[in-house]
């Protein structure tokens, strides 16, 4: 289990953080038996921020106790993760609507900057593609690129709570999302590309400060690459 590290949060915070990542990506299993003792070790930290974790993933509903120093991981369901990604969907497409509000010029034109980025990457992978050459290192590099770019979207925003929560409820960690969206991608090199283009769109509204429109194409983007990831690879969705 890793966490992005934050200076800002408290080690209860991190704890938190990163069990209920572990428990939403299925590295921890439903019904799992575990311990404040034994998260306590795995995290590398003294128990006491570990039992307060454990009170907030309680409330959350992740996990349930069975004993005064015992609890086990809740089995959420199909049903929970569906509430979880659309939790994810709303907050993402908030985040948009304050960005198109907050944004100076200069993160505009930063985002635009890192869209180039991705172009030349593109341009790249595709040569490399067709040559019959490896594109995985590209791949990886182009992945680095985008999530700058959505980290640059919230920088924009300029609500931390927004970002924070948004955080806390992904449906997979950054890790398992970009495991999954390889796997994807070197199965079908056009895999996401629809939505790739809709960056550009995304970067016309906020420098417009048009909130609705932002926050439509954000929760649209979002959603389709919510459905594809919860996929097998080849696997057809249904857009909602």
């Amino acid at each position: 289990m890793t966490a992005d590290e934050d200076p800002r949060a408290t080690l209860a915070d991190r704890a938190y953080r990163t069990v209920g990542e572990a428990i939403t990506a299925g590295e921890l299993a439903p019904n799992e038996k575990i311990t404040e003792r034994g998260l306590a070790e795995r995290l590398s930290m003294s128990p006491t921020p570990v039992r307060e974790a454990i009170r907030r993933l309680e409330q959350d509903g992740l996990i349930r106790r069975t004993g005064p120093r015992t609890v086990v991981v809740a089995d959420i369901g199909t049903s929970a993760v569906e509430d979880l990604a659309e939790v994810e969907i709303a907050l993402r497409g908030l985040i948009a609507r304050f960005a198109a509000r907050h944004a100076t010029p200069a993160q505009l034109d930063a985002l635009d900057a890192v869209l180039d980025e991705a172009d030349d990457l593109l341009i790249v992978i595709k040569q490399r593609d067709a040559d019959g050459r490896p594109v995985e290192k590209h791949l990886n590099t182009l992945l680095d690129t985008m999530q700058r770019f959505n980290d640059a979207v919230a920088a924009c925003a300029g609500n931390a709570v927004l970002v924070r929560l948004l955080e806390q409820t992904r449906v997979f960690t950054r890790a398992e999302r970009r495991t999954r969206t390889l796997e994807r991608v070197l199965a079908n090199h056009r895999y996401g590309l629809d939505r790739y283009t809709t960056h550009r769109a995304l970067v016309r509204a906020l420098r417009a400060g048009d909130s609705a429109t932002a926050e439509r194409i954000a929760i649209d983007d979002v959603r389709g690459g919510l459905d594809d990831l919860r996929h097998e690879p080849g696997q057809v969705t249904r857009r909602r």
